[in-house]
């Protein structure tokens, strides 16, 4: 069961895993837009595409009846937390309280309570838990305050449920991509929206004290973000087969270039130094 399926690395997984012929259920926040359209139209009959916006608990346990039907008495053998937003990438004190718990309501709270409803039917099969992290959410950096603090929950969250629920033999994974083109971008119109209410919450000493030049230069940086992502998501689906199918799965997968590089400066640098970097 795979959630945020829509596009990017979940979309990219439901067709990669179909293709290795899995049984896939893919979870998608629009169940009649492009995304689950093109699922449908180039996947396999097994792949079941699902509704399911992770932050509404009505959905998650409609999706857990659904996926309990098909398997009848069947475990599920693995269940990927993927769905998530990243937010205006900005300075802390700049964002919305909005922007904070809009990131914590779908990429903390949401796989959660994904992670708790499917949980019984892991036990069933000695399953795997994989939860889409980031490397934000492993080392603190400039500009993803909201996105960075709610992926360190996911990321800490998945190493309690790793110690907790191994006496089941459950085995429980997190992942900390580097930056990849995945959509979680957003469009032009969900930044324009998002900036103009970053803007408008402004105090005037907080726009004074940042600058005019320095807040027009945030959406210039936004504009270059996917530059800086790697268009291949291949390093990211390996990790995640890995994870699935491994009989050992490593607790803490770091794919694509460098993503580990500031994980071991952060880990074993002063802190002072890890900052200069």
């Amino acid at each position: 069961m795979l959630s945020g399926s829509d596009t990017g690395i979940g979309h990219a997984l439901a067709k990669y895993l179909d293709s290795l012929g899995f049984v896939v259920f893919a979870g998608v926040l629009n169940k009649d837009g492009p995304g689950a359209e093109e699922l449908r139209r180039s996947c396999s009959q097994r792949l079941c595409v699902l509704q399911l916006d992770i932050t509404s608990t009505t959905q998650v346990q409609e999706a857990f009846l659904t996926v309990s039907e098909k398997l009848q008495n069947a475990g599920l053998w693995g269940v990927v937390n993927n769905a998530g937003v990243l937010g205006f990438p900005a300075d802390g004190e700049l964002l919305p309280m909005s922007t904070y718990r809009h990131c914590m309501e779908v990429n903390f709270f949401g796989a959660v309570e994904v992670s708790k409803t499917f949980l019984p039917l892991l036990r069933k099969s000695q399953g795997r838990l994989v939860n889409m992290s980031s490397m934000a959410g492993g080392v603190p950096l400039p500009r993803y305050a909201a996105y960075g603090a709610s992926k360190a929950a996911l990321s800490m969250f998945s190493g309690v449920m790793r110690q907790e629920l191994s006496k089941w033999g459950i085995k429980v994974t997190a992942i900390h991509p580097s930056g990849f083109r995945t959509g979680i971008e957003g469009t032009a119109e969900q930044w324009d929206q998002q900036e103009k209410e970053l803007m408008e919450n402004l105090p005037a000493d907080t726009r004074q004290a940042y600058g005019e030049e320095y807040l027009l230069g945030l959406r210039n940086y936004l504009l270059h973000l996917p530059s800086l992502c790697a268009p291949d998501l291949s390093p990211v689906l390996g990790s995640v087969l890995h994870a699935l199918l491994a009989r050992s799965p490593q607790g803490l997968y770091t794919p694509g270039r460098g993503a580990y590089i500031p994980l071991c400066i952060f880990c074993c640098s002063p802190l002072w130094f890890y900052d200069f970097f």
